[in-house]
Order: C-alpha cells, then structure tokens, then sequence
C-alpha cells in the first residue's frame, strides 16, 4: 500500500477536490477535472476529463444534447486516459450519484482498465442527503490516511449547522420555498437541498431530501405559488444563471406570483455553492438563511453567493 504521504490523487469532482483540500491533503493532487475549481492554487493541476457536449450552449439545449447522449448510451464525459496513465495516480476520487453532473464510476473504471502497472483505490461518493456528505469525507478521509483530520472536519461542519439551524428554527412564520435547479426545462432541487433549507427554517415545496431533482411544471410552480423562489441552476454561475432566466421570468403568469410581487426572488451561484456536496455546504446552509431571514443574518454572501435579479 502506497504510503499517505507519497500519494499521488486525481480528483474527477470538484466536492470531492474541495473535501482533499479541506483534509490538508491537497498538495498530493496530481490531476482534477475540467470543473474543479477551488480552491485556487489546484487551478495549475493537468485536466484530465472534458464534456462531450457544449457547455456554453442554452439551458435546453443542453438538456438535449445530454438526453441524446443517455438516449445512446453514451458518457457526457471523456478522460484521458494517456494523461491519467502519465499521472500514475493511487487514488481516483469520483461519484456515481449523476452521470451529468459529474465524470462517473463506471466512465472511470473503463480509464482504469487503461492503466497498466500499480493498482488504483478508487473512491466513490454518493452524496444523496447531508449524511451522506460526511459519509464521504469519512470514505475519502480512510483513503487518504486521514480519518482524524476526517473526523475534526465533519465536527466542525456539523457544529456550524447546528448553530445556524439553531436560530433558525425559532423564526416563525417558516416561508414556503421553491428552489429551481434547472431552467429549461424546469427542475426543482433535490437530494441535500430539501433539507438545507428545512434547517434554515424554509419549508420546501417541491423536491424530497435524498432524492433526486425532480422536473417542474410552471403551473406548479405558479400554483405553488411560494414566498420565496430561489434560482440556483446546476453548474451555471451567477452570471449564466441571469442570461438564462428570462425562460423563467417571461412566463404567462410570472409577475402574478407571490415571491415575484414581493421582491423574493433569488439568483444563487448553484456552481460553487448548492451543487457542490462538500465542506462548503455550510456557506449553502449560510447564503439560504440570509435569504429566507432577510435582515436577521449578515454572513456576507450577497452579491458574491447571491443577489436579487
């Protein structure tokens, strides 16, 4: 077995990057994926993953080009497996939660088989709900030979949720919430989400904690019609997020509803903060509570985490 100090790590995630770093083992990282992007001194590291399909295309014609690629049978990722055999890693981090959202298991077990020489741990997440994100760190914490380190970061995590929901839960009355993971076509929030904002005294309309993101009608939506709307498409920034949300605010219907007669709509960056299951899921759990409280807690997100559109 490869001692820990001289490991060599090829994170396909960026949760899982962001969850090596957090363990003070990112200095042995050799290679990341094309959207692993924090923190910034792994900006330098070889590339070994890229998106078959355009990225910069519109939300819907991303969701077909990925449809048909599901409809073939096909990976919405390739990896170098030249590059991943140069790095000679001992660890491989990825996930086999979305095959959209992220490189895949079995994408990485084919690069394995690639590989020739020493053997490969290869470490899978599976972040569903927030349990499962400190089963994670403790997955990849054992991998690495780190489990104390593993178990001091989910104590501090846990402890700042706490806290936050803490205060949270005595906030009354509980704003219903509409949480839109994709804009066209509609998708809600799923898996952790339901519960971050159960915790910063939201109550969610659509989506179950440990679930995945389940599409979304407008008329459900208009419906619904809930307090607050919080926008945070998957892997688009604040900025994407903005160019893309007149698919959603054009609508029939839209200046009718509650959140939008009162101001409380919300645009996220879902890329750094609510599609990434690692550390910086408190800074999530943070920028929801400045969002449903206005006034009542100042983490210092807003115009960086979020704004009003």
């Amino acid at each position: 077995m490869t001692e820990p100090h001289s490991q060599r790590i090829v994170s396909l995630l960026p949760s899982a990057t962001e969850i090596v770093a957090a363990l003070g083992c990112a200095d042995r990282l050799v290679g990341r994926s094309h959207e692993c992007d924090f923190p910034a001194d792994i900006a330098g590291l070889p590339i070994v993953s890229r998106p078959r399909i355009d990225v910069d295309a519109s939300s819907a014609e991303i969701d077909r080009q990925v449809k048909a690629a599901e409809q073939n049978a096909l990976s919405v990722y390739d990896v170098d497996t030249a590059l991943l055999a140069r790095l000679r890693p001992d660890v491989i981090v990825t996930q086999d939660l979305c095959a959209v959202c992220a490189v895949s298991l079995s994408d990485v077990e084919q690069a394995v088989c690639a590989l020739t020489g020493a053997p490969v741990d290869l470490v899978s997440c599976r972040p569903s709900k927030l349990a499962d994100i400190w089963t994670d760190i403790r997955r990849v914490a054992k991998a690495l030979g780190a489990v104390r380190q593993g178990n001091r970061l989910i104590e501090r995590l846990t402890l700042a949720i706490e806290g936050i929901e803490s205060q949270c839960r005595l906030i009354e009355p509980k704003p219903t919430v509409a949480c839109v993971e994709w804009l066209d076509p509609l998708m809600a929030a799923g898996n952790w989400v339901p519960e971050l904002i159960a915790r910063a005294g939201g109550v969610s309309l659509f989506g179950q904690a440990g679930k995945h993101s389940p599409w979304l009608t407008f008329e459900a939506l208009a419906t619904a019609d809930p307090d607050v709307i919080v926008v945070s498409a998957c892997g688009f920034d604040i900025e994407r997020t903005l160019k893309e949300l007149p698919t959603l605010t054009e609508q029939p219907g839209w200046p009718d509803m509650r959140a939008v007669r009162d101001g409380r709509v919300y645009v996220t960056d879902g890329h750094q903060f609510f599609n990434r299951p690692g550390p910086r899921i408190v800074e999530t759990l943070e920028i929801l509570a400045e969002i449903l409280h206005p006034g009542r807690f100042a983490f210092g997100h807003e115009g960086g985490g979020w704004i009003k559109p």
